[in-house]
């Protein structure tokens, strides 16, 4: 398990705002995004102790970090986790202008991941793959279009693993190579409650 605290990287602050310090905070990340994992693994981005985080500050540390590892195809999947109400919110802000999704969570001193959760918003389509891999817990697109064909405008396999490729880019599932067949599941067990 990896853990970035960003009070820590970033200071001490409990205030974190603007693009230059949420660059100073990415270029950190990336060091600890350079040891790649074997097999999939969580990533998480705690806010324990910060009190605000601007739109600014969250789109080039979060979302560019987000963005550069699951860019690479990287085994990390970046998820907020301990984000206060406030920063929630400007998160959700910051999401809905850009169309986007990332997961939440609350994360135990122990490690223990609970009240995990989508945050922002999804086109129909994308949500309802989301939906389905939470649903049938492990998936293909071969397994979907024998399944469900077209009853959702979607009359190709090649459809299907769009969608499916298109959320394990925003790395709110996890993308799996099982020989020449790629299944793709949910990052935590037992699905999100949504946090729309």
């Amino acid at each position: 398990m990896r853990i970035a605290k960003f009070r820590e990287l970033s200071g001490d602050a409990a205030v974190l705002s603007g693009a230059p310090r949420g660059q100073e905070v990415f270029s950190k990340l990336i060091k600890a995004a350079l040891s790649e994992p074997s097999s999939p693994e969580a990533i998480f981005l705690d806010f324990t102790g910060v009190e605000v985080a601007t739109a600014s500050y969250l789109r080039e540390s979060v979302l560019a970090f987000r963005d550069f590892v699951r860019g690479r195809r990287s085994m990390l999947y970046p998820v907020v986790a301990n984000a206060n109400p406030v920063i929630q919110e400007e998160l959700r802000e910051l999401l809905k202008f850009r169309g986007d999704a990332i997961m939440t969570c609350t994360l135990t001193a122990e490690g223990e991941v609970s009240e995990s959760g989508l945050l922002g918003n999804l086109e129909p389509k994308q949500r309802i793959t989301y939906d389905l891999v939470l649903k049938k817990g492990e998936t293909d697109a071969g397994e979907l279009m024998r399944d469900l064909g077209n009853t959702e405008g979607m009359q190709h396999t090649t459809a299907w693993n769009n969608r499916l490729s298109s959320l394990a880019a925003l790395g709110i599932v996890v993308e799996m190579t099982k020989g020449r067949t790629k299944r793709y599941r949910p990052l935590f067990a037992g699905g999100p409650r949504d946090g729309n």
